[in-house]
């Protein structure tokens, strides 16, 4: 078998570049190991119902007249309406820091400002540069490693408001300890605070399979349960893979999704940086009889917090870090249908090692996701209140399910903490795309896929 072009790894950013690739030459192949597209952003079944895996929020909305948006942008080069979105907006979110009045932002941006104008005063004024210094900033421009916690503590006067500012922004998209790259700091800025969160009134079920349908539609074809266990290669030219059931696909280009060291593992080549310390996290979903917990907020979407003296973001030495996390009430988005059950979404980071040690005895693994399961809703209710008499179901993903399901090395989500920007790998014909070029997000995933087809294939065929 031979294909123009191939896509290794079925997430929304492979999904996304094979659509691109398809709308000019329908002959494109996905290709994913696993039964069921998505990859981070993915869904399973419990309890007779569907709980989605990965998904908060999408940032970066955009309302439908600002064409310059990356919403908008991506749904143009996918030629994908935006009514198939079915946007419900976030409500509001905030950032709670023990010991520190708390910071609400939104879907306008005047509102963290506000909020920062009335408990960060003498702040104001510098929130203000760095806004300006962001908007005409090209965080796109290959650069060398720039401290974003430095260039805060340099600009802003208080470093309780820089932590609280870095607490979003690295819990959902830095791959990098106590840091991350200014470049990243500046899209994730925009994507958050600038723009702001939202997601499809439906489950991420309804968004792949509208996706997929559109993909076949325009003449694309997938193939899940399909290993790659090989990219074949002579010098700088790749011309085909083996997979892991013996069968060996030829081709004219690949564009991996997969993250860099498992790329390359694929080449049969070492690691970029086998010391690298990659992040992993727990995640815990309690579904609730919804009648059970009318206490519970009605008016916040996401919380981000920290209950420690100084925020940490760094591997932990025990299995989790309770300290700090993500709390998500996926029912508080503008205009959802009301449901007979709501759910509370608990994120902390975790140790991939610590985990890794302890799975070599089941039963004590098990043992540890209830543990860290009734640990974590007992720090969510310190904040949003009691729940736990409502809990009718609840699982938790650890480091090694993220890395069983998605193949991400170590669980990672947000990969190697070195990105490869341009997505260009040091061959003619295979190139990079996703969580390790350094787009991050749903829509950052995705345009990376559509970035690197627009920049790297479209030209070669």
């Amino acid at each position: 078998m031979k294909v123009p072009f191939l896509v290794i790894g079925g997430g929304l950013s492979g999904l996304a570049a094979a659509i691109r690739f398809a709308r000019f030459n329908p002959e494109v192949l996905i290709l994913e190991k696993h039964s069921r597209i998505g990859g981070l952003n993915s869904y399973f079944y419990r309890n007779n119902r569907i709980f989605e895996t990965g998904l908060h929020a999408i940032t970066n909305y955009a309302e439908a007249d600002n064409r310059k948006a990356p919403l908008n942008r991506l749904l143009r080069q996918l030629k994908f309406s935006r009514d198939q979105l079915d946007i419900h907006q976030q409500i509001c979110s905030e950032i709670v820091f023990k010991g520190a009045e708390s910071l609400l932002f939104s879907n306008d941006f005047q509102l963290i400002k506000d909020e920062i104008a009335s408990k960060f005063p003498r702040s104001s004024d510098a929130f203000g540069r760095l806004v300006t210094f962001l908007d005409s900033f090209d965080p796109f421009r290959i650069a060398p490693f720039r401290s974003a916690r430095q260039f805060l503590a340099d600009i802003l006067p208080d470093r309780l408001l820089a932590d609280m500012l870095l607490c979003p922004l690295m819990y959902y998209g830095s791959s990098i300890e106590d840091d991350m790259d200014l470049s990243q700091f500046a899209i994730m800025f925009r994507s958050i605070f600038q723009e702001g969160m939202f997601r499809p009134g439906d489950p991420i079920k309804t968004l792949l399979d509208r996706l997929l349908e559109h993909y076949r539609d325009l003449g694309g074809s997938i193939r899940t349960g399909a290993e790659v266990r090989e990219i074949l290669h002579d010098g700088r030219k790749v011309h085909g893979v083996v997979l892991a059931s013996g069968e060996t696909i030829d081709c004219g280009a690949i564009l991996s999704t997969i993250g860099l060291d498992e790329t390359f593992a694929l080449l049969q080549r070492p690691p970029l940086s086998s010391d690298a310390i990659r992040l992993g996290f727990v995640e815990t979903i309690y579904q609730l009889q919804a009648a059970s917990c009318p206490t519970l907020p009605s008016d916040r979407t996401i919380i981000f917090f920290n209950n420690a003296g100084s925020f940490h973001y760094r591997r932990p030495t025990q299995p989790v870090d309770f300290s700090s996390g993500v709390i998500c009430l996926p029912w508080n988005f503008a205009g959802l249908r009301a449901t007979t059950s709501k759910e509370v979404r608990s994120t902390h980071l975790a140790s991939y090692d610590q985990w890794r040690a302890i799975a070599a005895d089941r039963r004590a693994y098990l043992a540890l996701k209830t543990q860290t399961a009734e640990r974590s809703r007992m720090v969510l209710e310190d904040i949003i209140g009691g729940f736990g008499e409502a809990i009718v179901f609840q699982d938790t993903f650890t480091p090694l399910t993220i890395e069983r399901y998605t193949a991400k090395k170590e669980g990672a989500i947000y990969g190697n903490p070195q990105k490869i920007k341009d997505g260009d790998l040091g061959y003619d014909n295979l190139f990079l795309a996703g969580t390790d070029q350094g787009f991050l997000g749903i829509i950052g995933s995705m345009l990376s896929g559509v970035s690197m087809v627009n920049q790297h294939i479209l030209n070669k065929f």
